[in-house]
């Protein structure tokens, strides 16, 4: 039987550039038609085993290009399209003398059981396949009358068409290569997942995925190329072989072994996007995979560098970074594509193919020196020398990220899909470290930005990577004096997080405590396990320093009434966490609590309540204010835009009726889109230790303000925020003084706000960081007071960037109560008390009916008030209290 060699086959459209290029045929495949001896679609169990009679249809043949190596499987005018090898020799003689450095065989043995003892234990156990048995021989056979046999051995050369898991090949592959995917989260909306979506998060393949009949690709050096290679002789021996193809190969080394992952810089055509994925990719390798495509990114080094607050990095026009792991002599292709311009010559087509040895012939590609060095970065504490943790970002020339060794390349940033300790801002990503971390570099300059919290002055510098750099040390200073004057941070509304991670991020954060809340979606729970109603993990009498905290708490929610933040409680977990059905807890689940309950049993069990990201689900929190359930407020950092004066507009209603409630500061972190303490807590402990409980105790008090960096300290008379100041009936004048500093946000304003109403302004210049102010205020009536900082990032809009809590003061004994805002707070009462008695699913009447009492308690509350201070207003239909009045005619319906 004579073998002819065939064209380089496969993609033929991505290949048509090879001529041009002036590079020979790498490939070529062996005509084994006349060798062929079984018809894959008439085997039989004369052949094989019944699996693969099963599977039969799943068997290759026609053209295929497998880890971008061409084949031309069962070319023949008959039937026969597949060697079996099983119980004669084959032989194969070449119809000119081969000189190929390789013989590539895609193959695959049969299935062959191993027979178990009366205890089903395997003796001797050689596994499944079984490993290092000879299932045939392949000789070469040279004109010179020379020969070189080759055992062909499962699980090393060949194996079959079904393994175990675990039970690999060790100088085989499977025939399908592993290829790069997107997370489900990224597909384009039309484009339906293939996987699961945890799967999907590996962004990776492995060999033979989507197969299930695995064929196997082995490549055999040829011991003497220089020789005329004659004839191949293929013996059986204890075992079935399938034998579907054979290619030859110049190519020095294995086309299955890859070189290290790499990297390129590569300008496109303009208005070019570049595609790595599915049927819509315009760029790809044959011998090895495009790792990912990224936009070269714009740091504009010169505002960047050593600068607090340098704008985020844009992506360059055209300029790409691709990451890609091949064989020295693959071949890149580049689709619709005119703008590759080759030194020798200009490549114009369609289909760009470039040999990777051939890139610096090209003006487009710029190679990217290779991210090995390995180099160990520290943070240091200047004062005593130390590593501590902190958040830092490495890139290279091209703005390329650089992550640690134990990082992600590639950071997730949606929700509730990691637990990696990154931070993802736009394009720019970062990583938390315990101090120390190594990560590998690439020679050349490098950029390093080390963040920790509102009180460390940013770092940002350029450091060049040489061949004797081992290690990197950063030191960062203490500027701004808050902590050491007994000022403690937290977040309030952390999710997704381990506890140790939390732990991590809080402390490179500069956040001391951070509370990871438990919750429900639909079906899913979060940290269940991680709740146990007592730790205090980073305690000291849980071996901890003390000096940063994480505490298991809950967020219990419920769609139309409302969520509340149940804090550092202790005992049971309050339950159930969510309740009344989607999108909180299960379709189908009754309302069995309301919000006021559930914060009346935290209080209970020695926690602190918070109402979390004011003002939504804006409704049945009203009532747990009311009665009195609330410790304090939180503002958010939605979309980490600022204070928004929606949720401010909340908030100062209740301040205007005298519910004299602080303010605290939470993320509800959910995703890598948000860092830990984002938006914090300041917490001023009043010389007492600093413990989770001292701070619960620290906010019920109200010395507190929530803050995206500027840090502030303020008094009235001085008094501490959360007081509560009495003067007579001809009012008096007040002292406010404060301070403001930031080393992170420039400063633009300061602003005295009264009754929700502006008052002093302090115009600030954004480059001084420090400020300090005095202002005498005429007071004649009740009212409250507070500070409120405005900032702007460079290339952003003013946002309120601060906000104190609040001091109240109580002329002539007479509180704050404006008509308006009362009027909305009674109309949330009113509307929650209708929900719970139209639409929501009811549980058992007893529940029904507590519920009721409890908006009932909170509606009657407000109302006397209300009555108290001669207001008039209109009921909604949902709740006449005709029982309640006082005079007939106060009413208008």
């Amino acid at each position: 039987m004579s073998l002819n060699h065939m064209e380089e086959s496969g993609n033929h459209e991505n290949l048509e550039n090879l001529e041009n290029l002036g590079k020979p045929e790498r490939f070529m495949s062996l005509d084994l038609s006349t060798a062929y001896n079984r018809s894959i679609a008439n085997l039989n169990k004369e052949d094989c085993s019944d699996k693969v009679i099963a599977n039969k249809e799943q068997l290759l043949s026609g053209e295929h290009e497998l880890w971008g190596v061409p084949f031309i499987l069962g070319k023949h005018e008959g039937s026969n399209n597949v060697i079996l090898l099983k119980d004669e020799t084959v032989e194969l003689s070449f119809e000119h003398p081969s000189h190929d450095r390789q013989l590539l065989f895609l193959h695959a043995a049969d299935f062959k059981e191993t027979p178990t003892d009366a205890e089903g234990i395997l003796r001797p156990m050689m596994g499944t396949p079984r490993l290092g048995e000879t299932v045939c021989e392949y000789k070469l056979c040279y004109s010179d009358g020379t020969e070189v046999s080759f055992p062909i051995r499962r699980r090393y050369q060949i194996s079959e068409f079904q393994t175990r898991w675990g039970e690999n090949s060790f100088e085989s592959v499977k025939h399908i290569k592993p290829r790069t995917m997107q997370a489900n989260t990224e597909l384009p909306h039309n484009q339906a997942p293939q996987i699961p979506w945890g799967q999907s998060q590996l962004r990776t393949t492995f060999q033979g995925f989507g197969s299930q009949m695995h064929h196997w690709l082995y490549a055999l050096e040829n011991p003497y190329p220089q020789k005329n290679l004659v004839r191949l002789l293929l013996q059986p021996l204890e075992g079935t072989a399938f034998i579907f193809g054979i290619t030859g190969t110049n190519l020095a080394t294995n086309p299955f072994r890859w070189n290290p992952r790499a990297q390129l810089r590569y300008t496109s055509a303009p208005g070019v996007v570049l595609n790595p994925f599915g049927p819509e990719a315009n760029i790809r390798i044959d011998l090895g995979e495009i790792i990912a495509v990224t936009p070269a990114l714009d740091y504009r080094h010169e505002q960047w560098l050593d600068n607090a607050n340098p704008p985020l990095p844009v992506p360059k026009p055209n300029e790409w970074i691709i990451d890609y792991t091949a064989h020295p002599d693959a071949l890149l292709f580049v689709d619709n594509d005119h703008s590759m311009v080759s030194t020798a010559s200009t490549v114009s087509t369609v289909n760009t193919v470039i040999p990777l040895k051939e890139l610096e012939k090209h003006q487009s590609f710029t190679q990217i020196n290779a991210a090995d060095r390995k180099v160990t970065l520290r943070t240091i504490d200047r004062s005593n020398g130390l590593p501590v943790p902190a958040k830092i970002h490495v890139h290279g020339e091209y703005g390329q990220y650089l992550a640690p060794v134990n990082g992600h390349r590639l950071p997730n940033p949606h929700w509730f899909e990691d637990y990696g300790t990154e931070h993802v801002q736009g394009l720019h990503y970062s990583c938390y470290i315990p101090g120390v971390a190594e990560f590998k570099l690439p020679l050349g300059p490098v950029y390093i930005e080390v963040t920790k919290g509102f009180e460390i002055r940013p770092i940002r510098k350029q450091f060049v990577i040489s061949a004797e750099t081992n290690t990197i040390e950063i030191e960062l200073e203490h500027i701004l004096p808050w902590r050491q004057k007994g000022w403690v941070t937290a977040d309030t509304h952390v999710h997704f997080l381990s506890p140790q991670t939390a732990l991590l991020e809080g402390e490179a954060e500069g956040v001391n405590v951070v509370n990871l809340l438990t919750s429900q979606w639909g079906e899913m729970f979060s940290n269940l396990g991680d709740f146990d109603g007592k730790t205090t993990i980073g305690s000291q009498e849980n071996g901890g320093s003390g000096e940063y905290l994480v505490r298991v708490g809950t967020e219990n929610r419920q769609h139309i009434l409302g969520h509340i933040s149940l804090l550092g409680y202790e005992g049971k977990m309050i339950l159930p966490l969510c309740t009344g059905g989607p999108d909180e807890s299960g379709l189908g689940d009754p309302l069995e609590a309301t919000i006021t309950q559930w914060a009346k049993q935290c209080r209970e069990q020695n926690g602190l309540v918070v109402m979390p990201h004011l003002p939504n689900p804006r409704a049945e929190g009203a009532a747990s204010l009311v009665l009195g359930e609330i410790d304090a407020i939180e503002l958010c950092s939605f979309e980490n835009e600022g204070i928004n004066p929606y949720s401010l507009s909340d908030w100062y209603r209740y301040l205007n009726c005298g519910y004299l409630v602080p303010a605290v500061g939470g993320t509800d972190k959910m995703s890598q889109i948000t860092a830990v303490g984002t938006i914090r807590t300041y917490a001023l402990l009043q010389g007492e230790a600093f413990t989770y409980d001292s701070w619960m105790q620290t906010v019920r008090q109200g010395n507190t303000f929530a803050t995206y960096g500027p840090l502030l300290e303020f008094r009235v008379n001085g008094c501490e925020m959360g007081s509560t100041l009495k003067l007579t009936a001809s009012g008096g004048t007040l002292d406010v003084v404060w301070q403001v500093s930031s080393v992170t946000i420039p400063v633009t304003r300061i602003e005295l706000v009264v009754n929700g109403e502006l008052g002093e302004v302090h115009a600030a210049d954004p480059a001084a960081g420090h400020y300090a102010g005095q202002w005498s205020v005429p007071v004649k009536e009740s009212c409250w007071i507070a500070l409120r900082i405005r900032g702007q990032f460079p290339d952003k809009s003013e946002i309120i960037a601060a906000h104190s809590s609040a001091i109240m003061v109580i002329v002539a004994g007479k509180s704050c109560f404006h008509k308006t805002d009362a009027v909305t707070i009674l109309e949330q009462i009113e509307g929650s008390t209708a929900y719970v008695k139209s639409l929501a699913t009811k549980a058992d009447d007893r529940t029904y009916k507590q519920m009721l009492m409890t908006l009932t308690a909170a509606h009657r509350e407000l109302h006397n008030r209300m009555h108290h201070h001669g207001i008039t207003h209109n009921h909604t239909a949902a709740d006449h209290h005709q029982h309640l009045h006082q005079h007939p005619d106060h009413h208008h319906h």
